[in-house]
């Protein structure tokens, strides 16, 4: 990955002329209407980016120190008995997943799933989703610009390298947010040669789409930014990014390459995001994805599944 980069924004939180929803509008593939499961948290969380006293407490909530002392806690053995009401309240598959007793509750965060509960897609050209999640495909513009619910950022200030942002000029962004309910592994995309990952230190906002009116998430949060030198997509990066209360991001050595499905990384307890990066005309994906997505809707999409393919004329200039 290039050398040169940006200094990371400082700014302050910001409030546009509309208020901030309390939710966000879920699709399946098939444009259905799905249950947001985080829709309690979502009022808890405009309470907090929309009040001044609420605004004063993010201040301590967002700072690394706290997700740490959270993940600490959330590994003690007494965080068991958080487990039930949890397993409850989420619509958690428990037969997805071998264990069943845990050490800790962050142990059952990040329990293993059974490979038969998310098979990969195998066909060769399939772009797949590299983790459980509400997905948007956003543009990124001729000035590496894209917009998310509203709010304008800066590629090359989310990546961190001008250099690095303008490769990707005219391509895709592609926003899987994790919320606490899904599965906090996540893999590769596609067969690939793993570059040096850069970890870009920030602050721990909330990834909730609440949060979109007050501050530019994607600029100011911890993340982690890997470039993929893929077989069928050509140079992809993929970023993870810390959220409020999220103990770690944990991506595993592999060495030079990895086949796609290879599980890259996992997150500890909270909500997450991962962020791929398409270059221009690198993927057609499905139609629906693309209609939820301009119609300010999130798509469910499962850690493996095919959300699109190659475009057959990209790959011929990759030849």
């Amino acid at each position: 990955m290039a050398e040169e980069q940006t200094a990371l924004p400082d700014a302050e939180m910001h409030q546009t002329e509309e208020p901030a929803k309390t939710g966000a509008a879920i699709c399946d593939l098939a444009g259905n209407p799905v249950a947001d499961s985080c829709a309690k948290q979502g009022k808890l969380l405009g309470l907090l980016y929309g009040t001044a006293p609420g605004r004063a407490a993010l201040k301590l909530l967002t700072k690394p120190v706290v997700s740490k002392a959270a993940g600490l806690a959330l590994s003690h053995p007494l965080s068991t008995v958080a487990i039930p009401p949890f397993v409850l309240t989420k619509h958690i598959r428990m037969k997805d997943f071998a264990e069943e007793k845990f050490r800790s509750f962050n142990a059952f965060f990040t329990r293993p799933v059974k490979p038969e509960a998310r098979p990969v897609d195998r066909f060769p050209q399939a772009l797949i989703s590299p983790c459980d999640a509400k997905l948007t495909v956003v543009p990124i513009d001729a000035e590496t610009h894209f917009q998310v619910k509203g709010a304008d950022y800066s590629l090359s200030a989310f990546v961190g390298c001008k250099r690095l942002a303008k490769r990707y000029e005219g391509g895709q962004c592609l926003i899987f947010r994790l919320t606490p309910d899904d599965y906090h592994r996540y893999c590769y995309p596609d067969d690939c040669r793993i570059g040096k990952t850069r970890l870009i230190e920030g602050v721990l906002h909330t990834v909730n789409p609440v949060s979109a009116k007050y501050v530019k998430v994607y600029h100011r949060n911890t993340r982690t930014v890997t470039m993929l030198d893929t077989v069928h997509f050509g140079h992809v990066l993929q970023i993870e990014v810390g959220a409020m209360f999220v103990g770690k991001i944990v991506n595993h050595p592999h060495g030079d390459c990895a086949a796609r499905g290879i599980e890259k990384g996992y997150f500890e307890f909270g909500g997450s995001t991962i962020v791929l990066i398409l270059e221009k005309d690198a993927a057609v994906l499905y139609e629906q994805i693309l209609r939820n997505s301009e119609n300010g809707a999130e798509t469910v999409v499962r850690y493996g599944s095919r959300i699109g393919t190659a475009n057959p004329a990209f790959l011929r200039t990759q030849e």
